[in-house]
């Protein structure tokens, strides 16, 4: 049996090689996000090559003062390593709302690059959906928006402009995440941890969390867990088909990971 974390932050775990072998334990196919370019470089020594782990190239939104212009011609020169691409998007928060006007730029720039038409992306939207939304559908990429926590309007425009979601177990605990998910076509949704800044209890989630985020859709969904951890499945292959033609995300490693 295969689970997939479709975005978890590996190396911000204390042990991050203690994670890895339990999520290899559980059978859990894990995308890594990263938060700069010279993360994604520390990160894939550390790695190395691993059936269960790809590795996704990242710049994420509240790392943007730390983008100069060596980092963003480090994103462009890696890019064409990976198959993955995340930790990327726009925040709107209290945190991010002084540097969102850099951020836009900074995430636009990155989608008119041509190269990231055949990667899946991880995308981070907080406060900043309808523009998230909006600048994905503009550049026509394969992408995932991670923890997706805005209004149930903007659910059919990303579903429109052929996005999904991915969902964690803060979304499964709380009523707004359980009115998201039940918003979001079976076909559409995805798993994540987010780890380690989604919490289990007192623990930070992680890779071997999966399998219970799985019975929480299926809780959702009224189906069996198997069910929810085959749609999951079939969902993972339908965004690999529409990023690069079929290649099975769960069976066949990225060309870094």
């Amino acid at each position: 049996m295969t689970y997939v974390d479709s975005h978890c932050h590996i190396d911000r775990y204390d042990d991050p090689t203690a994670v890895m072998r339990r999520a290899e334990a559980a059978n859990v196919v894990t995308i890594a996000v990263t938060e700069l370019p010279s993360a994604f470089q520390r990160l894939s020594v550390r790695l190395g090559k691993r059936r269960f782990f790809r590795l996704a190239l990242g710049l994420h939104p509240l790392r943007v003062s730390l983008a100069t212009s060596m980092e963003l011609a480090l994103f462009a020169q890696l890019l064409d390593r990976v198959d993955y691409v995340g930790e990327v998007g726009l925040d709107h928060s209290r945190d991010g709302r002084p540097s969102f006007p850099q951020q836009v730029k900074v995430f636009e720039r990155l989608l008119q690059n041509a190269r990231v038409k055949d990667k899946i992306l991880t995308v981070h939207s907080r406060g900043a959906e309808k523009e998230t939304i909006q600048c994905l559908a503009a550049a026509e990429v394969t992408a995932i928006l991670h923890w997706y926590s805005g209004a149930l309007t903007h659910i059919d425009a990303a579903v429109e402009a052929g996005l999904w979601f991915s969902v964690n177990s803060a979304m499964l605990r709380s009523k707004n995440g359980q009115r998201i998910i039940r918003s979001i076509p079976r076909e559409r949704i995805v798993t994540e941890t987010d780890g380690p800044y989604v919490k289990v209890g007192r623990q930070a989630s992680e890779p071997r969390d999966i399998p219970g985020i799985v019975k929480g859709l299926a809780n959702i969904w009224n189906e069996d867990p198997e069910y929810a951890r085959e749609r999951v499945l079939d969902t993972m292959r339908d965004i690999a088909q529409a990023a690069w033609g079929g290649s099975d995300p769960t069976r066949s490693p990225s060309r870094l990971s």
